[in-house]
């Protein structure tokens, strides 16, 4: 079967979705991008597409379906969890010369739902004539993973200065050429934008999960973290947690910034946890977004106390803290056997006054400082003063995994003259940092040798 590439215009059309379960809401996040006028005729419908009934973005039928619901549609897609409704839906489409899509049966599909990469304007679409949409997911995002964010903005722009070529230029070759010209374009200047759209499940309703969105990178959210995130009614997240990862939110979602930067904060704790408790008593699925892992350094105690206080479900979903992703850019492991057999993790709004511990024969531990500040100069006098050496190496790292990453290898006698850098950043110093050093030394050395 060879299949006809085509982007059909549904903005204004009318179409019909017949089902609002769990593979309807799949189909709705694609439908809401065109502009279609769409019905959905269900005996059942998820309070998701009630949500975008009331915001006027649909409308809705609670009932079974009728083959007069067919009347004057453009599309048609059945997306029941009955095959043989889905069957009849299409064989009555097909009848009356109606396109129709019926959900995951191959057999009954007019046209086929692609993976979509999307940069405004442009979008390139996968499509496997259903054989195996993972395949077409995993194609997706690894081609999602080589286009700039900025392309859209770009295709924008052309597409604005090629219409006044076509006022000005007359038809020819020479118009023709300077319009592909126009088109050339350096695609490894701009940072890549890792925005995934993942299979939807839904949550339950009425609890709350406090979600570690890592250190940035969608690539490192865990499974779990990004289901939840694609299927919550409310997502109250961190200043820090980045706009790719909110991009994955269900278009109907309330996504609310409740954290701080630089000590400023806009919403106190006492307000957060009402809120979470708010709406999780209306039955909602909430989302407590936290940069890196909720149980380090994200007062996860706090919002889990008032949630047990007030009987409010709810579930810890760990995140990749920003150390490790900051380790694993450096190449260093946190641990060796040969440098360093323990690890600490500091806040730098506390290291300064609680680390009074006698320093060991050898120092051995690799201390990481989250929030280190601005000012190292009296943490680098406290370590030495431990008797830590100012050849101990340091290594701050700026906005860990993600694409404006930073990284400023240092010493501790040294540190107080650090650059200033972005946050959120963190402090990695110890032994294993120079090992590290020794390793990637020794494998370009190598690398050279074999060339």
């Amino acid at each position: 079967m060879s299949l006809l590439p085509l982007f059909l215009k549904l903005d204004n059309r009318p179409g019909l979705l017949v089902g609002a379960g769990n593979v309807a809401l799949e189909k709705v996040g694609s439908l809401m991008t065109t502009g279609v006028r769409l019905h959905v005729v269900s005996p059942e419908i998820r309070p998701e597409i009630r949500q975008l009934a009331r915001e006027g973005r649909l409308t809705i039928t609670e009932r079974a379906f009728d083959p007069a619901d067919l009347d004057g549609k453009f599309v048609v897609i059945a997306a029941t969890d009955n095959p043989a409704v889905n069957a009849e839906v299409y064989r009555l489409a097909t009848e009356r010369g109606i396109l129709c899509n019926s959900a995951d049966d191959p057999p009954h599909c007019d046209f086929y739902f692609g993976s979509i990469v999307r940069r405004g304007e442009l979008q390139i679409a996968i499509s496997t004539a259903g054989e195996s949409p993972a395949v077409a997911q995993r194609l997706r995002r690894e081609i999602d993973q080589q286009l700039p964010a900025d392309l859209g903005v770009w295709l924008t722009e052309l597409g604005a200065l090629r219409r006044e070529v076509l006022a000005i230029h007359p038809a020819g070759e020479a118009r023709k050429a300077l319009l592909h010209e126009l088109a050339h374009r350096q695609i490894c200047d701009s940072p890549l934008c890792a925005t995934r759209q993942l299979g939807h499940t839904p949550t339950e309703s009425g609890k709350v999960y406090l979600v570690g969105a890592g250190p940035g990178d969608p690539d490192l959210l865990t499974v779990k973290a990004v289901r939840l995130i694609q299927s919550a009614h409310v997502i109250l997240h961190d200043d820090l947690v980045t706009d790719a990862i909110l991009a994955l939110a269900f278009p109907s979602a309330e996504i609310e910034n409740v954290g701080k930067r630089c000590g400023k904060k806009n919403i106190t704790q006492d307000e957060i946890n009402t809120l979470m408790i708010d709406h999780a008593r209306s039955g909602r699925s909430v989302v407590r977004l936290k940069s890196g892992d909720p149980l380090i350094f994200g007062r996860a105690a706090e919002e889990m106390a008032a949630l047990d206080e007030a009987g409010i479900p709810h579930e810890v979903v760990p995140g990749i803290t920003a150390a490790f992703a900051a380790a694993a850019s450096l190449g260093c492991s946190l641990t060796s056997r040969h440098a360093a057999s323990n690890l600490t993790f500091s806040s730098g709004h506390h290291a300064q006054s609680h680390n009074n511990a006698p320093v060991p024969e050898k120092e051995d531990a690799t201390r990481v400082v989250y929030m280190p500040g601005r000012d190292l100069n009296l943490l680098a006098l406290e370590w030495l003063n431990e008797g830590l050496p100012p050849e101990f190496p340091c290594a701050i790292v700026s906005r860990a995994a993600q694409p404006e990453q930073f990284v400023f290898h240092t010493t501790l006698g040294e540190l107080q003259s650090a650059p200033q850098v972005a946050a959120p950043s963190l402090l990695i110093a110890g032994w294993a940092l120079r090992d590290a050093a020794q390793q990637t030394v020794a494998t370009a050395l190598r690398s050279t040798i074999a060339n």
